[in-house]
C-alpha cells in the first residue's frame, strides 16, 4: 500500500504542476495557440485510457461490474454538471478556447463558478487516479488526465484572466483546481480503508472509465467540433494520434487489450 500511496502522491504532483504550467502559459502570454488540436488529441487519450487500459483492467478484478459501472460513472458525472455545476467552456462568450475570440468585459464571466466546475470533475480524476494505481494501469491514468488537465487550465485560467483577476489569484485557483487530484485519490483510500470490499478498486475504475468517457464526448470533443472547424481533418488526425498512442502502450505494457 506505501508504494501505491507514493505512486498516486508523484502523479499528483506531475498532474498539479501540469495544471499550473497551463495557468502559467495564460498569465504570461496573450493567446496561447493550437489549443483545440491539444483538445483533440485529449479526448483520443481519455476514450483510449478508457476503452484499452481502464475497462480490461476492472473487467479482469471485477467482471461483470465492469460493465454495469460504466454508464452509471458517465451519467452520474452528466447529472452532477447539468443541474449542479456549470461548465468552464459554457461560461466565456466567444472563443475562448481557441484563444480567437475577444476576451469578454471584466465581471461578464462567472469565474469561480467556472472553478467550482472544473474542480468536480478533477476530483472525479482522483478517484480514477487511485483505483487506476491499484489496479496496476496508473501510468495510462496519468496520461489521460494531465491530457485532459492542462488544457482544461488553459480554459479556466482563460476565463479568470477576462474577468480580470490578479495575477496571483489565477495561480492560486488554478492550483487549488489541480489539488482536487490528490483530494479524490484520498476520498478513494478513504472508502477502500472503510468499506473493506475486495473488487473496490476495479468497480471503480469502471465507474471512473465512465466518467472519461463523459468527459471526451461530452466536454473535450464538443469544443473540437464548435471551435475547430477552420481545419477539421487535423483535429480528427490529433483524436486518433491519442487513440494511437493509448493503443500502442497497451500492446508495450500487455494489458488485457494488448493481448
Amino acid at each position: 500500500m506505501s508504494s501505491v500511496a507514493a505512486t498516486v502522491a508523484l502523479y499528483s504532483l506531475i498532474i498539479v504542476l501540469g495544471a499550473l504550467l497551463g495557468a502559467v502559459a495564460v498569465v504570461f502570454t496573450e493567446r496561447p495557440t493550437h489549443l483545440v488540436r491539444f483538445l483533440a488529441f485529449a479526448a483520443g487519450v481519455m476514450l483510449g485510457a478508457a476503452f484499452f487500459h481502464m475497462l480490461p483492467e476492472a473487467y479482469t478484478g471485477g467482471g461483470w461490474w465492469a460493465f454495469a459501472l460504466v454508464p452509471a460513472g458517465f451519467a452520474f458525472l452528466l447529472v452532477l454538471e447539468r443541474y449542479l455545476v456549470a461548465h468552464a467552456g459554457e461560461d466565456l462568450p466567444g472563443d475562448h478556447m481557441s484563444g480567437t475570440g475577444e476576451p469578454a468585459a471584466p465581471g461578464q464571466v462567472l469565474g469561480f463558478t467556472a472553478f467550482l466546475g472544473l474542480s468536480t470533475h478533477t476530483l472525479f480524476d482522483g478517484i480514477a487516479l487511485g483505483s487506476a494505481v491499484e489496479e496496476g494501469v496508473g501510468l495510462m491514468a496519468l496520461l489521460a488526465i494531465v491530457a485532459h488537465k492542462v488544457p482544461s487550465a488553459l480554459s479556466l485560467a482563460t476565463i479568470l484572466k477576462t474577468e480580470g483577476r490578479s495575477r496571483g489569484s489565477i495561480l492560486l485557483l488554478s492550483t487549488l483546481y489541480g489539488m482536487m487530484v490528490p483530494a479524490g485519490a484520498l476520498l478513494y483510500f478513504l472508502f477502500d480503508a472503510a468499506l473493506h470490499f475486495e473488487s473496490l478498486a476495479a468497480k471503480a475504475l469502471a465507474f471512473s472509465a465512465g466518467t472519461f468517457l463523459y468527459i471526451a464526448v461530452s466536454d473535450l470533443l464538443p469544443h473540437v467540433h464548435r471551435h475547430g472547424k477552420d481545419q477539421p481533418g487535423r483535429n480528427i488526425l490529433a483524436l486518433f494520434v491519442g487513440l494511437l498512442v493509448m493503443f500502442v502502450l497497451a500492446r508495450l505494457m500487455g494489458h488485457p487489450a494488448g493481448h
